[in-house]
């Protein structure tokens, strides 16, 4: 058996003001001198493969160009009319892995340009401000139903409302925002942005928003088909994947998805109960996000148990050595093997040591290592949750158990289109999702208002 039989698990590891300033801005934005000096490192490239590798296509270069003409209104507008949530994914999108890693300046002699923080200084000002840089259609009399207030669902009402449609968004949360408002890392969404762009989005007006309200226990689907012209369903990921060992339910064994959330919510973060010793399952952003964090908030030991190697984690490289910069510990080849307990809780896990063969394929070792925990955090992915969505599965064709949608994010149905985590083919980034919400907006108006 690992460790004592003694969680030690508790609030107040550090003093408030430490656990304060471990929580503030992970980037703080660029001031002017330096937004102009990384302004004129840009190439201006023509066929720019920023822009390529940005899944909204934002014209990287020519919003850079107008930052270094002090035209920052028009720097904003060129950022957020390709994605309405560019301030919330200047602070959290990956850019290592897809704009700057594509820069032509990304070699080993020099550095990419710094595209995330030059967004970042565009539009703030534009959020701090509530400059609203556009403006309604005349009404269309359409009416469009949004499940789901995550950046899938608002940038689709977004757009809808743009284009003169009346859209409301049905949203199961108490606060629109989704992942952005509960499940991004508090250091890299401070003062309140989440909800300070979600008012933005909204105040171009044409949404109505209802919160607190569920697909399969409030509505079926079929009532939105029944009672809308169309319907987008943006409804994400509800369910979370499972240990699947023995005892996995018991006491000391924690989402980490939940966690994070109600440390967002947190007033005062140092109130947070966090364990001294503290092992994270998994090897994605959700593992990174609550590790480093349980960090920030006093643990003394965190461990992040991988069983794959170090490429093969879906955190990217940059937010690895963020985690072990931080005083985290990242194991790799070690599967999850048999929870070890005191009998009411766990305190510790057995795992075994895996390799893998030149096909790919995951096999293991026999040999077992212990690693003791006061706290085991799951950070393994997560699932459609069909299961409390009612009609829904019955009715939308399916690949994988998530949503078959075509290049338009239109579903099997034809007044049904979805995007966000739940569509088959998704992938785990805002940027993503409001791409998804923007295409099928504009797939819906043509649709409905035969442009």
């Amino acid at each position: 058996m690992a460790g004592d039989s003694t969680a030690d698990i508790k609030a107040h590891r550090l003093p408030e003001d430490e656990v304060d300033a471990n929580f503030r801005d992970v980037h703080p934005p660029l001031a002017r001198s330096e937004a102009l000096i990384a302004a004129d490192r840009c190439y201006f490239c023509y066929d720019a493969p920023c822009t390529t590798a940005c899944p909204t296509g934002i014209d990287i270069p020519a919003f850079i160009q107008q930052i270094r003409s002090d035209n920052l209104k028009g720097s904003a507008r060129t950022i957020l009319q390709e994605n309405i949530m560019g301030g919330m994914c200047a602070r959290v999108c990956p850019t290592e892995v897809l704009c700057e890693e594509a820069c032509v300046r990304n070699t080993h002699e020099d550095q990419p340009v710094r595209i995330g923080l030059l967004q970042r200084y565009a539009t703030d000002p534009i959020f701090d401000q509530g400059t609203q840089l556009f403006s309604r259609k005349p009404d269309t009399g359409k009416k469009i139903a949004v499940v789901g207030g995550g950046p899938a669902g608002l940038s689709c009402a977004h757009r809808l409302a743009m284009l003169g449609n009346n859209v409301t968004v049905f949203n199961e949360s108490d606060k629109l925002g989704g992942l952005n408002e509960y499940g991004i890392a508090a250091y890299k969404s401070v003062d309140n942005f989440a909800q300070r762009e979600v008012d933005y989005i909204l105040s171009i007006g044409g949404t109505t928003v209802k919160n607190g309200l569920a697909l399969g226990t409030d509505f079926t689907l079929a009532d939105l088909r029944r009672d809308y012209d169309a319907v987008f369903l943006g409804f994400g990921l509800g369910g979370v994947n499972e240990l699947r060992l023995e005892n996995d339910q018991i006491e000391g064994v924690e989402d980490a998805v939940a966690y994070i959330a109600d440390l967002r919510q947190a007033s005062n973060k140092a109130k947070l109960p966090v364990g001294r010793r503290v092992v994270v399952i998994g090897g994605g952003m959700t593992a990174i996000d609550i590790a480093v964090q349980s960090k920030r908030l006093g643990a003394d030991e965190v461990t992040i148990a991988y069983r794959r190697g170090q490429k093969n984690m879906n955190a990217s490289s940059y937010e690895q050595e963020l985690a072990q910069t931080g005083g985290v510990v990242i194991r790799h080849w070690l599967a999850p093997k048999r929870l070890l307990t005191d009998g009411n809780r766990a305190n510790g896990l057995e795992f075994e040591y895996t390799t893998m063969d030149d096909a790919g394929k995951l096999s293991a070792t026999g040999e077992t290592c212990e690693i003791a925990a006061d706290v085991i955090f799951k950070a393994i992915g997560q699932n459609v949750a069909w299961s409390t969505l009612g009609d829904a599965a019955d009715i939308l064709e399916l690949e994988s158990n998530r949503i078959r949608v075509n290049e338009a994010r239109k579903t099997s149905l034809d007044d049904v289109w979805a995007g966000g985590d739940c569509i088959f083919g998704g992938e785990d980034l805002t940027v993503s999702a409001v791409q998804d919400g923007k295409l099928a907006a504009i797939d819906i108006d043509r649709q409905l208002n035969n442009h």
